[in-house]
């Protein structure tokens, strides 16, 4: 919001996200916002350096669902470094970044680049076929999209996990009419061709405002009125979208997801606006929408069993989920390393989850650790069967799945465990990474 307002008292555009370097080359810059990152051509802009934010900020996420190597949190000084580099190399599954690198160390990189390349090309070859353990248990790898573009380039991607349809929302006068919203939704499912898509209702509030929907000033607004409780004190705008969503279940299977659950109280006056829009559009219920909830507040793990008979299925989104676990802002640069959805806390909650799923009500991941290579296998040993990631990365996602054992995945599950925090349980042998690092996070010291 803050920079919004500096740029429209600086006659500045609202995207200048480019201003600091040259077309076609890599963009060093202190931090983004998601209206920036996703204003970005991925065409001109080959790798993302940011002297700020973290892997699970808003911005890092959409930069990484449109293909675009990410590296954050790399301090003032070495972003400095970066920006006046002559050739810079960026590896943004290890977080490595090198200014002007000696001819062996450009040629290991371009090395590194095409064995990713040869991998990733030998996953999409096989994109197509279901994501199966090598003991038969099948897990469905989804895709999260903002757009129709995103689910065209989600190659192999079983169903849309998550829908964010906040996109639509954004960088307007006034929140989007029901036809606008329809037709929004109505291009994404028809661009999945007839797999299955979750809509989530609208998400903002902490790092995404809407200045059309302003609240009262709070000191955290992380913790403030965002998600559903923002949804519900606007009750019109929960209806429109509502309505849009049930036009489009009519004729697409259709999931709606909740944001941002902590109390019943919440879910059952959200499952009644719907009942609303059902009435509202006058079809009758659609015969496959499916009503779930985001996992997101520690509180809603914990009581998974009290919203059970109520939802058809969980979605853990890990990213607010180990902010919230951890206390640890997720676009704080500073609290990065801390905030590692690895941590032992978090995957206690997500366990907790599925025990009070049952056997009736599915459990998936939608949060950026879905489609970390060295979770995959803790989280289906904990019993998650769907996980939802970047939509460039669900080939290389259910590859990872093809390689799971599921006894030898219960046990590496039981052993994190006990770990006494994230890194321990990345140095668990069968966690070990096959591509290295956490997506985006420097992981190595700075060179160049």
């Amino acid at each position: 919001m803050r920079d919004r307002v500096l740029r429209a008292l600086g006659g500045t555009p609202a995207h200048d996200t480019e201003q600091d370097t040259a077309p076609d080359g890599i963009l060093v810059a202190d931090d983004l916002t998601p209206a920036d990152a996703a204003a970005l051509d991925p065409a001109r802009t080959p790798a993302v350096v940011l002297a700020g934010s973290s892997p699970t900020a808003h911005a890092a996420i959409l930069l990484r669902a449109r293909g675009v190597p990410t590296v954050v949190g790399v301090g003032a000084a070495l972003a400095a470094r970066a920006g006046e580099a002559a050739l810079l190399v960026v590896d943004g599954t290890t977080g490595e970044v090198v200014a002007d690198p000696d001819p062996p160390t450009l040629a290991a990189f371009r090395d590194r680049a095409a064995a990713f390349d040869r991998r990733r090309d030998d996953a999409q070859r096989r994109a197509h076929e279901p994501a199966v353990t090598r003991d038969g248990t099948t897990v469905l790898v989804g895709a999260n999209l903002g757009s129709p573009e995103d689910a065209r380039a989600a190659l192999g991607a079983d169903l849309a996990g998550l829908v964010r349809t906040e996109f639509g929302f954004l960088d307007r006068r006034e929140a989007p009419t029901v036809d606008e919203q329809e037709a929004s939704y109505r291009a994404i499912a028809e661009a999945m061709d007839g797999r299955r898509i979750t809509l989530r209702t609208l998400d903002v509030g902490g790092d995404k405002p809407l200045d059309y929907l302003p609240v009262a000033p709070e000191a955290n607004p992380f913790l403030g009125v965002r998600g559903i409780r923002l949804a519900l004190a606007r009750p019109r705008i929960l209806a429109d979208q509502l309505t849009a969503i049930v036009r489009v279940a009519h004729d697409h299977p259709v999931d709606v997801m909740f944001p941002m659950i902590a109390a019943v109280d919440e879910l059952t006056a959200a499952r009644r606006a719907l009942v609303e829009a059902i009435e509202t559009v006058g079809r009758g219920r659609p015969a496959d929408l499916r009503v779930g909830i985001m996992v997101e507040v520690p509180a809603a793990a914990l009581k998974a069993a009290a919203f059970a008979p109520h939802v058809d299925f969980f979605s853990i989104g890990t990213n607010d989920l180990t902010q919230y676990t951890l206390a640890a802002e997720r676009g704080n640069d500073q609290l990065a390393a801390l905030a590692d959805a690895l941590d032992p806390g978090v995957l206690a909650l997500i366990a907790a989850t599925v025990r009070g799923a049952g056997d009736d009500v599915l459990v998936a991941v939608c949060g950026e650790l879905a489609g970390d290579e060295a979770a995959v296998p803790i989280l289906i040993g904990l019993g998650v069967r769907e996980l939802s990631v970047a939509p460039g990365a669900a080939a290389t996602v259910k590859e990872a799945v093809r390689a799971v054992d599921l006894d030898s995945a219960r046990d590496l599950a039981a052993a994190a465990l006990t770990c006494a925090d994230a890194r321990a349980v990345r140095e668990l042998p069968a966690a070990a990474p096959s591509v290295g690092g956490r997506p985006g996070a420097p992981s190595v010291p700075w060179t160049g």
